[in-house]
C-alpha cells in the first residue's frame, strides 16, 4: 500500500489505518509529507500533528517511508520509524520501485523503473521517456478534483483507491 501527503490529518491519518488493515497489505510506503500541511495548502481536516503521529507509530513496522519537502529532522523526535531517506528503491517481479516524494530531481532512470511519487496530489500513470511514472494521489489534500487517495501494488498491477469508500477508481498493469 502506497500514500503520500497525509499533511498532519489525524482524520484521514485513521482513514488510511482504516483502509490499510482491511487490505491486509504487507507493508505501507509512504512518500512525505506526513505531519504539516505547508504553506501553500490549507488546513486538512482535523489537522493534528501529534495525533496523526501517534497513528502512524501503531503501524511502525510496517512503514516504509521517504521525506517530503514538509518533513522536518524535528518530525523524528515524534515519529517511532526513520523519514529522512530522499529516495528509496523496492524490486518487483519484472520492475523496480524507485519511491520519492518528487520534490526532488529523480535518479536516473531504466526501462524496467517506475517512478512512485506524490507532491503533486493528483492520481497519474504515465509513459515517459524509458520508465513508467506513478503519482498515488494525495491522503488528504487531493487536488484537481481527484479523490483522497492511496495506491495499491500487487501481482504486476496498481489500484488506486478512494480512501473514504476503499472503492478502486483506477487500475493499470505493468
Amino acid at each position: 500500500m502506497i500514500a503520500s501527503d497525509i499533511h498532519g490529518s489525524a482524520y484521514y491519518c485513521e482513514k488510511l489505518k482504516q483502509r490499510f488493515l482491511e487490505e491486509g497489505a504487507e507493508k505501507l510506503i509512504l512518500l512525505g509529507d506526513l505531519l504539516y500541511h505547508g504553506a501553500r495548502n490549507p488546513l486538512p481536516k482535523d489537522y493534528d500533528t501529534l495525533k496523526t503521529a501517534e497513528i502512524l507509530n501503531s503501524l511502525k513496522e510496517h512503514i516504509v517511508c521517504v521525506r517530503g519537502n514538509c518533513d522536518s529532522d524535528v518530525d523524528g523526535m515524534v515519529l517511532s520509524f526513520p523519514i529522512r531517506a530522499e529516495f528509496a528503491l523496492l524490486p518487483l517481479d519484472r520492475a523496480n520501485l524507485i519511491l520519492t516524494h518528487g520534490h526532488l530531481e529523480p535518479p536516473v532512470l531504466g526501462e524496467n523503473d517506475i517512478l512512485v511519487n506524490g507532491h503533486f496530489h493528483v492520481p497519474a500513470f504515465e509513459r515517459r521517456e524509458n520508465y513508467r511514472y506513478l503519482n498515488c494521489g494525495s491522503v488528504s489534500i487531493p487536488k484537481e478534483n481527484s479523490p483522497h487517495s492511496y495506491l495499491i501494488c500487487e501481482n504486476g498491477s496498481f489500484s488506486w483507491k478512494n480512501i473514504l469508500t476503499g472503492e478502486c477508481f483506477r487500475e493499470e498493469h505493468i
